[in-house]
């Protein structure tokens, strides 16, 4: 007879099997804990050099229409120690330049591949790309999500406090999809989210209406100020994320460089929120911008685990809904 967790783990697992990835609104705390844990899971059978090619001889696509570092080769290493075959897509070397609607492309890509690995612009992109496969799609980045590094950042949380309930993160950044990603998992699970940033940016209505439902259940805040002294007070977290986003014009870059200016993250910033207080950021980080070189390297930033952990959230993602 199978005990209650094992039973737990197979209804899970038949939960996500041969679905898409797409963003954190469309889950509960429920699979957001386990793809957490699953991912965590892989990290300690990484450490111990255990093999973990469970999928091998599945061959998956990687469509990359962003430069990318930590997601590209968080990617590639990932599906290696998989066993799985990665075949990276430039679109630039594909029809979907010359006008072939997306719609053909994934469909014909449906039949070469075993899944679809997307970071792309807008949101619209990768759940019209889950319209047309059968195979799973997962989100690697787009304007609204980023859901790769929100397993990652609860990994990394989990691993520095043991606990999400209770905390309180400062959030200086952009408006995004970071942001968007991290104010869910913030209401999801139970803590207190403060975004410093200038009044006049203002959030996706629909996220901060998802956001502040599930922070009703959990009891969470999420909280936006003008007052950086106000979001770093007895913070457990101090989140920093770039002031603008790729794509951006120089207008609204020079426009938000400036309007962020009093939200730097320094030292002094850093002192005023708890003494045992992480720095965390997603990277690429602007050094001298949202942040100084003294932040990114003092013992208080974790953003180097932070960043290894997006190749184990991969696994554990793929593992959740791998055919």
């Amino acid at each position: 007879m199978k005990s209650s967790n094992e039973k737990g783990a197979i209804t899970m697992r038949n939960r996500f099997k041969g679905k898409d990835y797409l963003a954190f609104k469309d889950m509960d705390r429920e699979e957001l804990e386990f793809i957490t844990d699953l991912s965590l899971d892989f990290k300690r059978k990484w450490t111990a050099r255990e093999p973990h090619e469970y999928f091998k001889g599945q061959v998956w696509a990687g469509l990359f229409e962003k430069n990318s570092t930590r997601t590209r080769n968080a990617l590639e290493r990932a599906a290696a120690d998989l066993g799985i075959k990665l075949v990276y897509l430039r679109p630039d070397e594909m029809q979907m330049t010359r006008g072939e609607p997306l719609k053909d492309t994934c469909r014909i890509l449906d039949r070469y591949f075993d899944g679809l690995f997307i970071r792309t612009f807008g949101h619209e992109i990768v759940e019209e790309c889950a319209k047309w496969m059968e195979n799973p799609v997962i989100n690697g980045l787009t304007a609204l999500e980023h859901p790769t590094q929100g397993i990652a950042d609860m990994m990394t949380i989990k691993e520095k406090f043991g606990k999400y309930e209770g905390l309180k993160m400062c959030y200086s950044g952009n408006l995004y999809n970071v942001c968007y990603t991290t104010m869910i998992f913030c209401a999801t699970l139970g803590i207190d989210m403060y975004i410093a940033c200038p009044a006049s940016l203002v959030p996706d209505p629909d996220i901060l209406a998802e956001a502040n439902k599930r922070a009703e259940i959990s009891g969470a805040k999420i909280v936006f100020t003008q007052d950086f002294d106000e979001a770093l007070k007895d913070a457990d977290i101090v989140y920093g994320m770039s002031q603008y986003s790729m794509g951006q014009s120089d207008e609204e870059v020079a426009y938000l460089k400036e309007a962020f200016k009093p939200y730097q993250i320094t030292m002094e910033a850093m002192a005023k929120a708890k003494p045992t207080a992480i720095f965390m950021h997603c990277l690429p980080a602007h050094r001298g911008e949202e942040v100084t070189d003294e932040v990114m390297e003092c013992p208080q930033s974790v953003i180097f685990d932070e960043g290894e952990n997006r190749m184990h959230s991969i696994k554990g993602i793929i593992a959740a809904i791998a055919d």
